[in-house]
């Protein structure tokens, strides 16, 4: 049969060569935009709360694919060139598979090790099928076939390349040989195990781009990691058969060579198969920086290609596809030389395109990839600077081995030197992981709740403080010897298969080192309820900046404490919050702020860090600062001046868990000194009287709706005000559902403006269980407070109306004594005296949709004056 009429050394037609770069530039612009717009969306939806788009990814790869073989196809079956339809069908190729991989996002992001298993087994599959595709499919001209037969007995690419001349013999007869080290088919060719020269360059190339993301990311969990380098190999081999001998053949099959071609041209459309392959690859926010740092990697394979075809030819073995001294007869076969990883392996590309994506896929989690953490020099600061040392590695790459490489005179390296490359790369990889990375295991927690819970029906005490130690004292006692009793069995078993764990009581928990195989194991127990996974950021190459405060210090209290009547509070009825204490739970609070450093209890159980083990007040992002200074700070900023706190850090770098969250609860239920024992050390009588509460527990940080419900049902028992923010995610109705904001026990604040008004961004209820939130209103839009350092700050969200609350019940609690521990006399006071809200039309239309005003501004706008007075009389 003759071959396909084509012209693979020639460019063919020029309209053919518009065409092409007209296809790639599209291809990248909408695989580009796709890819950025899907996890734009992704962070959209997060971050206003809403329910996660299950069908986001499959549309976006549906409408990827399909704008990419609109461009792709008429270019791989109309033009003449071989090469230009090579380069179309690559392209088609490359675009179903990111279509097939990015339907993996639909696994939830917290399953990570789930979506890592699920890429290495279907990239596996798409290598499989994909290389026994028939030549003609991925590039034209049957004569590829025996490329790629060639290949797999350890060819060097030494087939014809020449698919539009016939078949003839070379001078001798067809047992003639035209070198020492060549043979041709049919007789068992001498394989060298060896790795060749183009593979262990390219094993160095791909160690090279893998050292930022060592350097400055961090590794997950053990099977989290043996995934991710499972499901990096398969997707290099996948890359491996796609820029096979087939594709290769296209653009090197000039005779004399012309290395510059096959660098320039096949590089190029190389790099845009690779942006397609990386585009597939890694969940929502992984992929991103494989759209920049593997498309440069195609040139670096494109120059190798032209080195081992040169290291071929010198060897005698026939290149691009005729017979020493016979140009223009063409070989009858394949040749084979005895180094298996030549011209045309797949060697190379699958070990730069392997390790080249292993950085990202292991060293990352992609839901830190998250805006939620942008501002700071956290999680996507340093994936930024890892992509951008990335660009930098691939372009120097692309440019030293085209130049040093690929050109004509060029001298191949020797086996010894290449192997020396890799190895030192290697070693460096090594120690800059062990010294200056971030070296162990970071993967995620579980967090594990048990069916039976402290039973609380009962407890009383008296009136006023004495009443309210007496229950805390109580309430501890019975979480206590209930999480003793109920988690002996599995606490043993856990020391037994020596699994770091951590128990808790205030919630009947312990929060496990462990994967899925772990979880499996726990969920089967009968003493579990249910498994969660506990969320745990992966720590940073260096601590981010601390949060400073630009705005000017307020000469005089500011509008929203005006507003709510707490400056008459304290001017007309001296009253300033004098002993009452109040708890925070937050980012921390800057214990040597003017404003808070005097109010600050002190002692060796008033301060709490398990995330950086500070044993003095400090904060690094500023919110707590921030919140603790508007319920108790002094100079005019705070509701309560007079109040003392203490705190714990929940939230460090704005992403939580579970178990974070519980270790201030519980420090705040019985404080403890530095380094502890919860369960024996605990002092109840030493627990804080009201809780300001700015944050939520969504399910990214490994929350359900009812995780945290037996804490906030403690502390209601033991007298303790909890006061929480509604959250930022209105104007949405339903839109309060992250704890603990939703539970019936805890006094839920929404936001207003300077005018009075609900502002846009404060949560509606109902909530999930039909409770309507949220409970009060407060100042929550351009809030000037403390930031760390001794600046200040304006700050939105109802993160600033919660504390301002907190404030007032600790007016109305150093007002009254007897009050303290009475919640719900309390509440109803601060209902009874709110303010009402009204609603322009606009939003009174919004507060029909959430089942009345009550959904949406709650009993009214807090009122300082009218609440104090009202608890004392």
């Amino acid at each position: 049969m003759r071959a396909e009429p084509t012209t693979p050394g020639a460019a063919g037609s020029p309209w053919a060569i518009v065409a092409a770069v007209f296809a790639g530039c599209w291809t990248v612009t909408v695989t580009v935009l796709a890819q950025t717009g899907g996890w734009t969306v992704d962070q959209v939806v997060l971050i206003g709360g809403l329910d996660r788009l299950v069908p986001l990814w499959p549309v976006v790869c549906l409408l990827t694919v399909l704008l990419i073989a609109a461009a792709a196809l008429p270019l791989a079956l109309i033009p003449r060139s071989s090469a230009v339809r090579v380069t179309g069908r690559v392209w088609f190729a490359g675009a179903l598979v990111l279509g097939l991989l990015g339907l993996l996002r639909t696994i939830p992001p917290v399953h990570h090790e789930a979506y890592l298993a699920g890429l290495a087994l279907v990239a596996m599959l798409l290598a499989v099928v994909t290389a026994r595709l028939p030549s003609h499919v991925l590039g034209p001209g049957r004569r590829a076939d025996e490329l790629r037969r060639a290949e797999s007995v350890g060819g060097v690419g030494q087939q014809a390349d020449r698919p539009d001349q016939p078949d003839r013999m070379p001078p001798g007869g067809p047992g003639h040989r035209t070198g020492p080290e060549a043979m041709p088919v049919g007789r068992t060719a001498r394989l060298d195990a060896r790795p060749s020269v183009a593979a262990l360059l390219a094993m160095a190339a791909g160690l090279a781009l893998l050292l930022p993301w060592v350097w400055w990311g961090a590794l997950g969990g053990l099977s989290e990691t043996i995934l991710a380098g499972l499901a990096a190999a398969a997707v290099g081999a996948l890359a491996a058969t796609l820029l096979d001998a087939r594709f290769w053949g296209r653009f090197d099959a000039d005779d004399p060579p012309r290395p510059a071609r096959l660098v320039l041209l096949g590089g190029l459309v190389a790099g845009v198969v690779l942006l397609l392959v990386g585009a597939g690859t890694g969940h929502s926010g992984a992929q991103l920086p494989l759209l920049v740092t593997l498309p440069p990697a195609g040139f670096a394979l494109a120059a190798l290609r032209a080195m081992s075809r040169r290291a071929a030819a010198g060897r005698g073995v026939t290149q691009p596809g005729t017979w020493p001294g016979v140009p223009d007869q063409p070989a009858t076969g394949a040749v084979v030389a005895r180094h298996p990883a030549g011209a045309g392996g797949r060697a190379p590309t699958a070990w730069l395109v392997g390790l080249g994506v292993f950085g990202p896929l292991a060293f990352t989690d992609p839901e830190e990839v998250s805006l939620l953490l942008v501002g700071t020099r956290d999680v996507p600061f340093w994936v930024a600077a890892a992509t951008g040392a990335g660009l930098a590695v691939g372009l120097v790459l692309a440019v030293g081995y085209g130049l040093l490489l690929a050109r004509r005179s060029a001298r191949t390296p020797s086996r010894a030197l290449a192997a020396a490359s890799a190895l030192a790369l290697l070693v460096t990889v090594g120690l800059v992981g062990s010294v200056a990375g971030q070296p162990g295991l970071h993967g995620e927690r579980l967090f594990v709740l048990l069916r039976e819970q402290a039973d609380l029906s009962g407890v009383s005490g008296g009136p006023g403080r004495a009443g309210r130690d007496a229950r805390a004292g109580e309430v501890y006692r019975r979480l206590v010897d209930t999480a003793d009793r109920a988690q002996a069995d599995l606490r043993r078993d856990l020391r037994l298969a020596r699994l770091p764990h951590t128990p808790y009581y205030l919630v009947n928990a312990i929060e496990v080192a462990g994967g899925p195989a772990v979880r499996a194991w726990l969920s089967s127990r009968p003493e579990v309820a249910r498994v969660l996974v506990s969320q745990r950021l992966r720590p940073l190459p260096a601590p981010a900046d601390s949060a400073t405060g630009s705005a000017p210090a307020p000469s005089g209290p500011p509008w929203h404490l005006t507003m709510i009547g707490a400056d008459r509070v304290w001017s007309e009825l001296g009253v300033t919050g004098a002993g009452v204490t109040v708890g925070s739970s937050d980012s921390g609070v800057d214990g040597r702020h003017p404003t808070l450093a005097q109010g600050f209890r002190g002692g060796d159980d008033s301060w709490f860090d398990p995330w950086n083990g500070t044993g003095a007040p400090t904060d690094r992002s500023g919110h707590g600062t921030h919140t603790m200074g508007s319920a108790v700070g002094r100079d005019g900023i705070g509701v309560a001046p007079g109040a003392q706190w203490v705190g714990c850090v929940n939230l460090d770098r704005n992403l939580g868990n579970p178990a974070a969250y519980l270790d201030c609860l519980q420090f705040m239920l019985a404080p403890f000194p530095p380094g502890g024992d919860p369960f024996r050390q605990g002092r109840p009588a030493r627990a804080p009287e009201i809780l300001t509460n700015s944050w939520g527990c969504p399910p990214i940080e490994g929350c359900d709706p009812r995780a945290l419900q037996p804490a906030t049902a403690a502390l209601e028992a033991a007298g303790i005000l909890v006061v929480a923010a509604a959250g930022n995610t209105g104007p949405f109705c339903g839109s309060v559902q992250d704890p603990p904001a939703p539970y019936p026990d805890v006094l839920t604040v929404g936001a207003v403006d300077d005018r009075r008004r609900v502002t846009a961004f404060s949560s509606r209820g109902p909530t999930a269980t039909g409770t309507a939130k949220p409970d009060l209103m407060a100042p929550g839009a351009e809030v000037i407070s403390a930031m760390p350092g001794g600046g200040y700050a304006v700050l939105d969200g109802t993160s600033m109306a919660t504390p301002q609350v907190a404030g007032v019940a600790a007016l109305m609690w150093s007002a009254n004594p007897e009050l303290v521990g009475d919640l719900d006399r309390t509440r109803r006071i601060l209902r009874e005296t709110a303010e009402p809200i009204e609603t322009s039309d606009s939003a009174r239309d919004r507060s029909d949709e959430c089942g009345g005003p009550a959904n949406v501004a709650g009993a009214g706008l807090v009122d300082a004056y009218a609440a104090v007075s009202a608890a004392r009389g």
